[in-house]
């Protein structure tokens, strides 16, 4: 009973990062009610199997740590663009040759790190975070094309979220904290039910059991320009992981060696590659479970064990799943906000310690950035270039990244004779 009780906690601390992504993805890209009911249980049951996959070890896959999976919020902004440009399954043949990719260099990625370092992965990160804000605006509204954009009830339901979320945040300390985020959306919710604004249909039309198909949303398509993009966000991903990975083995005592860091990368590279299959999403390590787990000292990874078979269960059940879909469109625009913000927060926090390093770290910040965006605002800067080379600028995460990486090259890694 014990185990259960930690193992619902670890469920609760991640469930709202869990469940925000496809609604996020999901309403962006134009999903049905019942699509959007089953991309977020397909997610949930495939966060579970992601995690007994890491958790556990053999000699090809697992890091063997209690290490919580969920699918990244890294990936959100890149799949809905890709979504509006080339179409659903252009994401899933996306995600499931980066999962194949990461797979190939798991055992070689320790030396691809160096490509990657904090002034990158920072740059990356706050790229996608900034690429984000607008999808939480137009959902403050209402919602882009809704009857009602703008409206006052809408403006107050996302306004009085975000309030929530962060007096919550604010106030409370430990476990409340960690999940403020979902106990905002629940009380936006609630609020919004009084005010009629919640349609319960679709939890009444959804079934108490499903089963999982392959290809849910059809035959994958395979695209250069979203193969690149997820890629660039599996290897960002990789690297946050090895940090927690690191941070795990210190909690738990275990000294983590190049062989144990291989079958980590694996064991993600093939939970990327079911998540394309089975047309749910790429995972990575939750960090808001380490940060339990340091809270509540308990390192058991049978707890983590029963963590999964909660949300592989979970994800049977569509009618659990539904619940989350009610969620009005302004009451998640204000939560997104505040998650949003805290990824282009995440990036700034990485980029902080190498700004003071080098003028050549700003340069390489301030370009990647600066192409990311202005990309993103005007997609169509490069359209008179050959189609070869719009695959690499006609994505604003795209052509930020490669903008940071090939910076980072010049400026950190090829020697300068005229320096000191």
């Amino acid at each position: 009973m014990r185990n259960s009780t930690l193992a619902i906690q670890h469920v609760l601390a991640m469930y709202a990062g869990a469940v925000i992504v496809p609604l996020i993805v999901g309403g962006a890209i134009g999903l049905t009610s019942e699509q959007l009911t089953y991309l977020v249980a397909i997610d949930i049951l495939m966060c579970g199997v992601a995690t007994i996959l890491q958790v556990m070890s053999n000699r090809f896959f697992g890091i063997g740590l209690p290490v919580v999976l969920g699918c990244t919020f890294t990936a959100v902004g890149p799949m809905i663009a890709i979504g509006g440009e080339y179409g659903v399954s252009a994401i899933y043949g996306a995600i499931i040759v980066s999962g194949i990719f990461v797979i190939l260099v798991s055992g070689i990625f320790g030396s691809l790190v160096r490509f990657f370092p904090p002034v990158v992965t920072g740059s990356v990160v706050t790229i996608i975070g900034i690429t984000l804000i607008p999808v939480a605006i137009n959902n403050m509204g209402g919602g882009q094309g809704a009857s009602d954009f703008g409206s006052v009830s809408n403006i107050s339901l996302a306004f009085g979220t975000l309030l929530f979320i962060v007096l919550l945040y604010r106030f409370s300390t430990g476990f409340l904290r960690a999940i403020s985020i979902l106990l905002g959306i629940i009380a936006g919710t609630i609020i919004a039910g009084i005010m009629g604004k919640v349609e319960l249909a679709a939890v009444k039309e959804a079934s108490f059991f499903h089963v999982v198909q392959p290809f849910y949303f059809g035959t994958p398509t395979f695209e250069i320009s979203p193969i690149i993009t997820m890629i660039l966000v599996a290897m960002v991903s990789l690297v946050e992981s090895t940090g927690v990975y690191f941070a795990l083995g210190d909690i738990t005592g275990k000294k983590i060696e190049k062989e144990d860091l291989s079958k980590g990368y694996r064991a993600e590279g093939i939970a990327v590659l079911l998540g394309g299959i089975f047309n749910s999403f790429p995972y990575t390590t939750f960090s808001q479970n380490v940060g339990l787990m340091q809270m509540s000292g308990v390192k058991s990874k049978n707890i983590i064990y029963i963590t999964g078979g909660i949300l592989i269960a979970l994800g049977f059940i569509p009618k659990i799943a539904a619940l989350t879909t009610i969620i009005p469109t302004s009451v998640l625009g204000g939560a997104m906000i505040a998650m949003f913000g805290m990824v282009v927060a995440q990036g700034i926090k990485m980029l902080s310690p190498v700004m003071s390093e080098s003028q050549d770290n700003l340069m390489i910040i301030a370009c990647s950035i600066g192409m990311g965006l202005g990309v993103t605002i005007v997609p169509d800067l490069f359209i008179s270039l050959p189609s070869s080379l719009r695959i690499l600028t006609s994505n604003g995460i795209v052509a930020g990244s490669v903008t940071a990486i090939v910076l980072n090259i010049v400026f950190n890694m090829i020697p300068n004779k005229n320096r000191n």
